[in-house]
């Protein structure tokens, strides 16, 4: 794992503890109410790569933060730019038509 992405979780994790103590939830009451053991909730609170989505979506439900995954890459710029070019050059050959043809001359115009 890339040291960014690692240094990431570990900050998704503290951000997870600190909603919990926010709420002044004990370790042991978050753990019981997401069905897991404490131990696998301080691997959440530690930012833990090994641990899967679906626990720390648990204990989010918990917080009454599971909405928050929602917004996971909703702001996908590259993304969004990648699909607007492949568009507009999609819309490029549509509007492209041909307007005659003499012999092997053909033209094109835009419309």
């Amino acid at each position: 794992m890339l040291p960014k992405m690692r240094r990431a979780l570990v900050y998704m994790g503290e951000r997870i503890k600190l909603a919990r103590l926010r709420r002044k939830l004990t370790g042991e009451q978050v753990a019981e109410r997401a069905g897991i053991s404490v131990f696998l909730l301080s691997e959440v609170e530690a930012g833990n790569p090994d641990i899967a989505i679906g626990i720390y979506t648990l204990v989010l439900r918990v917080l009454n933060l599971d909405k928050d995954i929602y917004s996971i890459a909703t702001d996908d710029v590259l993304g969004r730019k990648l699909q607007d070019i492949e568009l507009l050059n999609k819309s490029d050959d549509k509007t492209t038509e041909k307007i005659g043809t003499q012999g092997n001359d053909q033209r094109t115009q835009k419309v």
